[in-house]
């Protein structure tokens, strides 16, 4: 199945919301007026589209169009094309660069999928010829450990991990000194999220952060902020206290097969403007995917194309 299908399969309760809503505000041929706008704008908000978002998709629909009938389809098509438009400049891949190992850090919330999603990172860096180190640093969670260690021998990649509650710092920093005599292309750095303790949770990232660099003054080369579909608007605040803790330089989304408020990536482009490297629907491991802006914004509209 392509992952265009696969995407809109998944979207469905995002989908269905955005979709049926459009049908119910068009149900009957209506022209386009103040009321359709403002219908339409408040379809938008309770999607998760943010409220400049659902404001300029409305714009575009009133544009030459204003006291005259218009189609649901072209609406969804207008839609789409909004969407496409605000997420094109945050779809990026996850860069790899020539420096070796390229550290990864990987932070988000616990339960978010953030350690599902190193594991997928790391078999699928390995599929694709890189020598791969993982590091088991969520120590908080010992089932945390275990699923990587299990994502590990399936991807046969060495996982470096300590007991339940070991120093994080002292793993990635053991880790880190694995990947450099092994040659490693990429050292990958699963780290706690308890939210509930920012001060913790922040020192603790501060301690990884020092002592990786005690070894490579340039690490990390990249921190991933793994977010949950299903939190809705909370998954904002989150990039906010992740950005001011370990200075996130892109976003993995999980889960969005398993919500109505998937638009929340489009408010997350349009506030932060970080990249958006992959999205995931499914827990197979192919059901982590890069982000393509034009595929995200039809499956998530219903809109038959742009």
């Amino acid at each position: 199945m392509r992952f265009f299908e696969k995407l809109k399969e998944r979207l469905f309760k995002s989908n269905a919301r955005i979709e049926q809503g459009v049908d119910a505000i068009l149900v009957e041929e209506r022209v386009v007026d103040d009321a359709l706008l403002e219908e339409l704008e408040d379809l938008l908000v309770q999607a998760d589209f943010g409220v400049n978002v659902a404001q300029r998709a409305s714009a575009a629909v009133a544009e030459g169009r204003f006291g005259k009938s218009v189609p649901a389809e072209e609406v969804k098509r207008l839609l789409a094309a909004e969407v496409a438009r605000t997420l094109a400049p945050v779809a990026r891949p996850l860069p790899l660069y020539a420096k070796r190992p390229q550290v990864i850090l990987v932070v988000g919330v616990n339960g978010g999928g953030k350690t599902t999603t190193v594991g997928k990172l790391a078999s699928q860096l390995k599929s694709a010829g890189k020598s791969v180190v993982v590091a088991a640093a969520d120590t908080f969670r010992a089932a945390a450990v275990e699923q990587l260690k299990i994502w590990g021998q399936r991807a046969g990649v060495p996982v470096i991990a300590k007991t339940e509650g070991a120093d994080a710092a002292g793993v990635a920093y053991d880790a880190l000194r694995e990947a450099q005599e092994r040659g490693a292309d990429v050292l990958l750095i699963d780290t706690a999220g308890r939210l509930q303790n920012r001060g913790d949770l922040m020192a603790e990232l501060d301690k990884i952060l020092r002592v990786l660099q005690k070894l490579d003054p340039t690490a990390p080369h990249n921190v991933l902020l793994v977010l949950d579909a299903t939190v809705g608007q909370n998954a904002l605040s989150q990039v906010e206290i992740f950005q001011k803790i370990a200075k996130v330089s892109g976003l993995i989304m999980t889960k969005l097969d398993g919500t109505a408020k998937g638009g929340v990536l489009v408010a997350l482009a349009e506030k932060f403007g970080l990249p958006i490297h992959a999205v995931g629907v499914g827990e197979a491991i192919d059901d982590l995917q890069p982000f393509e802006a034009q595929e995200f914004a039809r499956a998530l509209t219903g809109a038959k194309a742009l």
